[in-house]
């Protein structure tokens, strides 16, 4: 099974951390968007963005880790349209905060998971 991880860069350790674990366990990853700098061009954040979308087309499913910016709530909807499974991940129960969340997190195709980083693994690996 293939797997992309969508986040902020303020959670570039979590990524990492969900991508070693799962890959130890056989997944493959279809990018690892961390191993890039911030983009300083409109020509890199183009060159970026192709790069992250066709990751997302060629995974099975997406882990979105929040915090996660505009750009992981891009990708959230690309996975969405092409029906892809989806794994929504927060410590906290924010993402179900009636002011704060959205409709889409709440879609069929999409498991949350709050409480820890590895309960996250657990749950996708299961």
């Amino acid at each position: 099974m293939k797997f992309y991880i969508a986040s902020s860069f303020k959670n570039i350790e979590r990524v990492k951390y969900v991508s070693e674990k799962l890959i130890a366990k056989g997944y493959t990853q279809t990018y690892d968007w961390t191993k890039n700098n911030r983009a300083s061009t409109i020509d890199q954040l183009r060159h970026i963005g192709q790069k992250e979308k066709d990751a997302v087309c060629e995974a099975d499913f997406l882990v979105v880790l929040f915090p996660a910016g505009k750009g992981s709530h891009v990708e959230l909807g690309i996975a969405l349209g092409r029906g892809k499974k989806v794994y929504l991940y927060s410590e906290s129960e924010d993402i179900n905060d009636f002011e704060t969340t959205t409709t889409f997190y709440h879609l069929n195709g999409i498991e949350k998971c709050i409480g820890t980083i590895d309960d996250l693994i657990r749950l996708v690996s299961a």
